[in-house]
């Protein structure tokens, strides 16, 4: 059975929304909220799936009533039914930024940001680019763009993914990385690194099947391969490269220590054979001109050498490629780079996306494409009103932790609305519409503020010659109505007799477009996983094509270049 709050569950949404809403001057927002209420009751954790929108809500309808009413009548709300919130709350202190690195010097300091690029950035990949771009602007250093782009068959490469990335790269950090490495062009680098290990005898070509190496690995007994002398190992290692072997009769494995504890890090394989006839990489210049392919961990390994990266910064579960790599810095007689990590980051709405997946439900048809509303890509996210700046600040925001954290979609949302709200013009669009003619009213035109707190963007006029305007259907339940930055109204029918242009009443606040002064739209809507198109009336405007915009009692969007809206969130 679905689970959903109780009375009192919801009672305190309320008020800590309401609360929040003071402390921000009529301007709370989601995330803050969730954060409170997630500390405060951990018991409602499991459930943020559940309460993340219904909290959005409340934030919402507090915001409102802040507008309307005044940041003294939400005061009086908690007065009376819950006080305690009044108390000053003693603020947390919080480290601001990013630890320092460690053995870092200014000017010295290089990164690297290694995306495979089977696919175009996602919201994950923004954490690397993010957290390693920041670091590297700090220290006045500098920051690799490498593809890590060596696996043909599990995760083949996406040609056109090389300029998406480095498009949204350039996005998404504000500038462009300083250096671009592909590793597919730097495949016979890697192989003069095989030389060297044959050569200094810590390295062999093993031809076991994988079925027996892993009774080896298992019973920490040798492998018959490992004592190879240099001749035999340069004759197979010849004969991996000619074509002697088909793909899984011979890998090249560095040599450690078969006692070892952690099973990973025995003998652990740094090139394989790939069939690139079958699949030829993507990149016409590469096609099926290598058949022995670099492993990750050896490549990125033998790359971050070369290329003098200083720090990594990446995941808690790459903690074994560390000490994979460390072990092959040591044969090499090379210093291996001072390294953090972060835990795992889940956002409730996606659960678990990864790019082949995605992938998979492009090609299949289930998404139009990388840039669907519906993805947490950064085309997808972008594409609908999400702003670079939010995404940086989300990122910095969390840190580095190796904590695993489950956040909701609200606190991305919420750094988008600090992004873009002081600046967003206020635009209407009235779903469903439906038409009432204006009774007593002396003017053909009113002139509305594009933005109720910033005045350098000036008005909008809207014609009212034709004394017709338009509402959503949903709010002619009453008979009384407010026209937002315009007057109070009786309703009779489909008429209505103006009565004043101060508030005269409580009565519903409305917003609404004329019919000179508007035309027919769409606004594109994510519902239950599904793109939803609602007609409407688009109050008219002379703003860009992807113009961040606020729409009146609806949420944020984007004017699209066809003069249609998408919906980014409330």
């Amino acid at each position: 059975m679905d689970w959903s709050p109780d009375k009192e569950t919801e009672t305190m949404l309320w008020h800590m929304a309401i609360q929040n809403a003071i402390e921000y001057s009529g301007k709370a927002v989601p995330g803050s909220v969730i954060g409170r209420i997630m500390s405060i009751r951990q018991d409602l954790r499991k459930h943020g799936k559940i309460l993340s929108p219904l909290i959005a809500q409340k934030v919402a309808q507090a915001n409102t009533l802040a507008v309307e009413e005044g940041l003294e009548h939400l005061r009086q709300i908690l007065e009376e039914q819950a006080p305690e919130l009044l108390i000053e709350r003693e603020k947390q202190a919080r480290r601001v930024g990013l630890p320092e690195l460690v053995n870092a010097e200014k000017g010295k300091v290089v990164l690297r940001f290694a995306p495979n690029p089977n696919g175009p950035l996602s919201f994950g990949h923004a954490r690397g680019l993010v957290i390693n771009g920041e670091y590297a602007k700090n220290y006045n250093g500098e920051l690799i763009l490498r593809f890590d782009d060596t696996d043909t068959t599990v995760k083949p490469p996406l040609i056109e993914a090389y300029d998406n990335i480095q498009d949204e790269a350039e996005w998404i950090l504000g500038y462009k990385p300083h250096r671009i490495v592909i590793a597919s062009d730097r495949i016979g680098i890697y192989y003069e690194h095989v030389e060297l290990m044959l050569d200094g005898e810590f390295g062999y070509v093993c031809t076991c099947s994988a079925e027996q190496f892993r009774e080896y690995r298992i019973n920490k007994s040798n492998c018959p391969c490992r004592t190879n002398n240099k001749l035999k190992n340069q004759s197979l290692w010849t004969k991996m490269l000619d074509g002697g072997f088909r793909p899984g009769e011979a890998v090249v494995r560095v040599k450690t220590d078969m006692s070892l504890k952690n099973p990973a890090l025995r003998d652990w394989p740094a090139l394989r054979i790939q069939d690139t006839v079958k699949n030829p990489h993507p990149r016409p210049e590469v096609g099926s001109k290598y058949r022995v392919w670099p492993l990750l961990d050896f490549q990125s390994a033998v790359e971050d050498h070369l290329q003098g990266v200083t720090h990594i910064i990446r995941g808690k579960d790459l903690m074994d490629s560390t000490r994979k790599q460390t072990l092959l810095y040591a044969h090499f007689g090379w210093q291996y780079p001072e390294t953090m990590y972060w835990g795992r980051v889940k956002v409730h709405e996606w659960g678990g996306f990864s790019t082949s997946q995605m992938r998979k439900e492009i090609e299949s048809g289930r998404y139009t494409g990388w840039s669907d509303p519906r993805l947490p890509t950064i085309a997808g996210l972008s594409g609908r009103g999400i702003q670079a700046d939010a995404l940086r600040n989300f990122w910095l925001e969390l840190g580095i932790t190796q904590k695993d954290i489950a956040v909701p979609l609200a606190s991305l949302y919420s750094h988008n609305i600090k992004t873009i709200d002081d600046d967003a013009p206020r635009i209407a669009f009235v779903r469903n519409p439906v038409a009432i003619s204006l009774v007593g009213i002396e003017m053909d035109e009113i002139n509305i503020p594009t933005h109720p707190n910033n005045l350098t963007l000036g008005h909008r006029t809207i014609n009212l010659a034709e004394s017709l305007v338009y509402v959503e259907e949903s709010d002619l339940a009453t008979n009384k109505l407010r026209l937002k930055e315009f007057g109070d109204f009786d309703l009779d029918g489909h008429q209505a007799k103006f009565i004043a242009s101060e508030r005269t009443d409580n009565r519903k606040i409305v917003h609404w477009v004329s019919e000179e002064s508007s035309t027919e739209a769409s606004i594109l809507m994510v519902i239950n996983d599904e793109l939803t198109y609602t007609a409407g009336r688009l109050e008219l405007h002379n703003l860009m094509p992807n113009t961040p915009v606020q729409l009146e009692r609806i949420g944020y969007g984007i004017i699209t270049e066809d003069n249609q809206v998408k919906f980014t969130h409330n």
